[in-house]
């Protein structure tokens, strides 16, 4: 009679299976890091060793791997086990040990992905503070969907460090990319119910002003933060609007903030202030050119038809003046409402006084009166 397998007998075959699986993908990663060296030594360039490096880890560890990337071998490091995150964290170790040292020699969507996978499987401290050293050095040039799947404060970390780099104050390019990529991941977290206005603000104000050509997308997250968060009051809708500058809105921009009910009316009247300037002064400017171009006094202008490019602008003066009118309606009748509730708060407080005095007068009065009556009385008595 066959004796049937204990179960002791069955965990050791399976330790004894986890084993064998770990020192084999050992073994695979010390022969691709010889190979690697033997490549590296013939004086390839660090673009390439990188390419090779990314092409071997998305191969096995399929959470390092793009849109672009096929994964025959993705199971690999699939399962959930001990094992597994011993071994995916082994791998990010030897992973980070190996990539060129470079600046801009490893994607940094890679390098976004190697910090994630970093931090889920409990990397040693120093391997994930230089993944992330390396991806702040080139968060410019980071893709939004790979930023999106970290978390808030790593990001905000991320762009705090960018911002510290020597380098950077020379390239204005990579600030306005930072800058863009900031407002677009800030309008893709804003619909989290949990994050924080602190958190939000902390982020947003993290970019420099000079940093931002244009402020429209600074206005669509803080646009979509305060939607999805409808409980702020009143003062905490301010401070959100204190971060953008009016200045920096485009007319397409100010003319939807013109009729957003959300914002905060002073906010609104500030937009509307600051584009009904921008639109005087292209005016002003466009009739001054106008002026340069139109012939002197006594002199008969020759006649001729009007090019495309007149064309264009002359329309485009007509409807910027348009614009300026419905803006004036617009900051007339907001002012006009704010008068009158001014108006208003202004009679309520001075019927309050009114009426505090009046009743402190009658109080005063029943005091007196209650006083002297003793000294009446006692006046009878005599």
């Amino acid at each position: 009679m066959q004796s049937s397998p204990s179960p002791s007998s069955g965990k050791q075959a399976t330790f004894s299976d986890e084993c064998w699986s770990e020192d084999a993908s050992a073994s695979d990663t010390e022969n691709f890091v010889k190979t690697l060296n033997r490549i590296r030594g013939k004086g390839v360039r660090p673009d390439l060793i990188a390419s090779i490096i990314t092409h071997y880890a998305s191969k096995y560890l399929p959470a390092l791997a793009g849109d672009d990337d096929t994964q025959p071998q993705a199971a690999a490091y699939g399962d959930g086990s001990a094992a597994s995150r011993r071994k995916r964290r082994r791998f990010i170790e030897t992973l980070v040990g190996i990539l060129p040292q470079e600046k801009d020699s490893v994607p940094c969507g890679f390098l976004l992905r190697a910090m994630r996978v970093a931090g889920e499987v409990g990397a040693e401290a120093g391997c994930r503070e230089e993944i992330e050293r390396r991806a702040a050095r080139q968060l410019d040039q980071a893709p939004l969907k790979e930023l999106a799947a970290l978390d808030f404060e790593v990001v905000v970390r991320l762009v705090r460090r960018f911002l510290s780099e020597v380098e950077v104050s020379r390239s204005g390019a990579a600030l306005s990319k930072v800058a863009r990529l900031v407002h677009s991941y800030l309008a893709e977290a804003a619909v989290d119910r949990n994050l924080t206005l602190p958190q939000f603000v902390a982020l947003a104000s993290a970019v420099p002003c000079h940093a931002r050509a244009t402020d429209n997308g600074i206005y669509r997250a803080i646009d979509i933060y305060i939607k999805a968060h409808p409980g702020l009051s009143k003062q905490e809708r301010k401070n959100l609007c204190m971060l953008m500058e009016s200045r920096k809105l485009s007319t397409e921009a100010c003319l939807h903030a013109a009729q957003n009910e959300r914002l905060p009316v002073r906010a609104v009247i500030r937009v509307l202030l600051s584009e009904q300037d921008k639109l005087s002064k292209h005016i002003d400017w466009s009739g001054f050119l106008a002026g340069l171009r139109s012939p002197g006094v006594g002199l008969a202008a020759p006649a001729r038809c009007l090019s495309k490019r007149e064309v264009r602008q002359e329309m485009e003066i007509r409807r910027l003046k348009e614009d300026v009118a419905i803006l004036q309606r617009q900051c007339l009748i907001m002012e006009r409402q704010i008068d009158k509730l001014l108006e208003k708060k202004k009679g309520y407080f001075s019927w309050r006084r009114l009426g505090g005095a009046v009743f402190k007068a009658s109080k005063i009065g029943e005091t007196v009166a209650g006083a002297s009556l003793p000294f009446h009385s006692g006046g009878s008595r005599t």
